[in-house]
């Protein structure tokens, strides 16, 4: 037998007899030390209803201490359903795998595992989503392009590279349809995101992205987003859709960045000579119309100033008519005195003899000139 040597010793459980090993086995005292035979299983469990006696009150294993018995550890396994739940946590209850109900913050019960379970989802953590590139864990570093993500279509058919984040969080009030109903929720919303943004870009042309409608790209990817979540029975709040970089791609951007500036310059120089024609134009049409004005008064003063000089002549005319004489000769008079009026006059009788005509050289050069119709002093007779 296995169990025996040849040296006479009791096996691997120790010497069969004499003074030294006592005969016992590792069981205690219930094997059979004579033939070197295993442990009596029988003696085991007798032995084990021995020591369950003395644990069990008045020393029996009948009906009511097994009732007993089974009574405390049912109790001990109700209390274990009891259960807490966090200000940033909601309880998703449920009864053999079945949702029976959601519960707020504060001690709780529900029936404990196996038969009952309870999940409790942070719904007020701020979670974020990257998409087309990868955030590095040292500041320092550089983030990594994900080149597959990032590459998007415009409506003008251009390519432009976008990187840009989705924060959401668990819906409170819906949270039994994120826990349910979302088995990856990181990698749908991600497809989500990624579908929506291409969406959006897809209807505008590449300038438009580039410069003014950024904030409304993020505004009506954020809400496509939250949209196509309800639609599945998310259980997902989209707080907001940040852009985090927009620019052509890498292999074409200084191309790109040339013809941009080239189309600056033209709109510039478009928009200064726009300037100059609206400053130029009015001063012309100003000017224009001032020469009008101008003219028509030049128009007006002459054929008013023709109109007073054709009647004055037509009344001296009908003046002259009436006494011929008399009007040459008041005409006449009235010529020289106009005429003589400005000059200084020495009248001398030509009849008187041995008078020496009379010049006034030292006055000569104190009387001004006036025009052409000046005289010399001396030149009246």
């Amino acid at each position: 037998m296995p169990w025996s040597n040849q040296s006479g010793g009791g096996g691997p459980w120790g010497q069969r007899g004499g003074s030294g090993g006592g005969g016992k086995s590792p069981w205690g005292s219930g094997g059979n030390p004579g033939n070197g035979a295993p442990p009596d299983l029988e003696d085991i469990l007798r032995r084990s209803q021995d020591r369950l006696k003395n644990i069990i009150p008045g020393g029996s294993m009948g009906g009511k201490g097994l009732i007993a018995l089974f009574l405390g550890a049912i109790v001990i396994w109700l209390l274990t359903g009891f259960y807490t739940v966090r200000p940033n946590e909601v309880g998703i209850n449920m009864i053999f795998g079945k949702y029976t109900g959601t519960t707020g913050e504060g001690l709780r019960y529900n029936l404990p595992y196996p038969i009952g379970r309870v999940i409790k989802p942070n719904v007020t953590e701020q979670q974020r989503i990257e998409v087309g590139y990868r955030s590095s864990a040292n500041a320092q570093q550089r983030s990594r392009d994900v080149i597959e993500e990032s590459l998007m279509l415009t409506a003008d058919e251009n390519i432009v590279d976008i990187d840009f984040d989705a924060v959401w969080q668990v819906n409170a009030a819906r949270a039994q349809d994120f826990v349910f109903n979302l088995q990856n929720p990181e990698g749908t919303i991600k497809a989500v995101a990624e579908s929506a943004m291409r969406e959006v870009i897809g209807r505008r042309n590449i300038q438009a992205v580039l410069t003014t409608e950024q904030a409304s790209v993020a505004q009506e990817v954020r809400q496509i987003m939250q949209e196509t979540l309800d639609t599945y029975g998310a259980g997902v709040l989209i707080n907001v859709v940040q852009l985090q970089a927009v620019a052509p791609p890498a292999d074409v951007r200084q191309a790109f960045f040339d013809v941009n500036a080239a189309q600056q310059d033209a709109v510039r120089v478009q928009n200064e000579a726009e300037t100059f024609a609206s400053r130029i134009v009015p001063e012309a049409r100003g000017e224009a119309a001032r020469t009008v004005q101008q003219a028509e008064g030049y128009r007006e003063q002459s054929v008013a100033d023709a109109s007073g000089q054709a009647g004055r002549f037509r009344t001296v005319y009908e003046e002259y008519r009436k006494a011929p004489a008399i009007s040459r000769e008041r005409m006449f008079l009235e010529t020289m005195e106009r005429v003589y009026g400005g000059v200084d006059k020495i009248i001398i009788d030509q009849n008187t003899q041995n008078v020496v005509p009379y010049l006034p050289l030292n006055e000569m050069p104190r009387r001004p000139q006036i025009g052409t119709t000046a005289t010399q002093p001396g030149a009246a007779r």
